[in-house]
């Protein structure tokens, strides 16, 4: 995993196509410029080393104390979730966007399918 990090955002799009191809997927200068006016992507520069917990929920559970140290190897959890429902993608405990699992080699990943706009008020 310690390759992963060094990957750039255009290495993580199939073929340098863009993550939305619709156009509803802004990139950094455009959230910038929303919430700011005009910056300019060398001004973003300072944040891209930053690290950030991305975190993505397949479905929640809620059960007493004792039903889960009675759980043991094999025992199912039912989640809140239908199977082909959307999984919520959070970053640094913020609902951020909802996706997909997908399959890439011999890994689990995640396919964004709607961000999520939170107000700042």
């Amino acid at each position: 995993m310690a390759e992963d990090s060094d990957l750039e955002l255009e290495d993580l799009e199939p073929d340098g196509q863009d993550a939305a191809p619709d156009g509803d997927s802004p990139d950094a200068g455009d959230i910038a410029a929303d919430a700011a006016g005009p910056v300019d992507t060398k001004e973003l520069e300072a944040v891209y080393d930053i690290p950030v917990q991305v975190s993505a929920v397949l479905g929640k559970a809620s059960m007493q104390v004792s039903q889960l140290l009675k759980l043991g190897r094999g025992a199912v959890v039912e989640l809140d979730r239908k199977v082909g429902e959307a999984i919520d993608i959070y970053v640094n405990n913020r609902l951020v966007a909802r996706g997909e699992v997908v399959v890439v080699e011999d890994r689990l990943g995640v396919t964004m399918t709607e961000i999520i706009k939170m107000d700042r008020s």
